[in-house]
């Protein structure tokens, strides 16, 4: 395996709140320059949204989100989808996952044809 800069190692386990802390510190930023940052990021997230389209993956984000039993099946769904060593696993994984979960009051709700082909899948 390649040796990485030792850099990588020393923070893959840091405490978060201390390490932004650092970073923070590290940025020096003073209040205006952070307060035009925020405008200037408030401005382009305004624009994306407001000029876009939303993809695929954004469709099904906003029918499945996972704050529901539904957006979380598919969540873990993918995440285990990553260790999967044979199609037989992954046909019983899909069919574990996906079939307890009520995907009959989604039907329809989405503007994205696909997303309610997939939900009525």
């Amino acid at each position: 395996m390649q040796d990485l800069d030792s850099r990588w190692d020393r923070n893959k386990r840091r405490d978060e709140s201390g390490a932004l802390a650092e970073l923070v510190r590290i940025a020096a930023l003073d209040k205006e320059t952070r307060e035009r940052i925020v405008r200037r990021a408030t401005r382009l997230v305004a624009r994306i949204r407001h000029e876009t389209s939303p993809g695929l993956a954004e469709s099904f984000l906003v029918e499945y989100g996972l704050s529901t039993a539904e957006g979380l099946a598919l969540m873990r769904l993918a995440e285990s989808l990553l260790r999967v060593p044979d199609m037989g696993t992954t046909n019983a994984l899909i069919a574990d996952k996906i079939a307890p979960v009520d995907w009959a009051h989604h039907l329809g709700h989405s503007p994205s044809p696909l997303v309610n082909v997939a939900t009525r899948g």
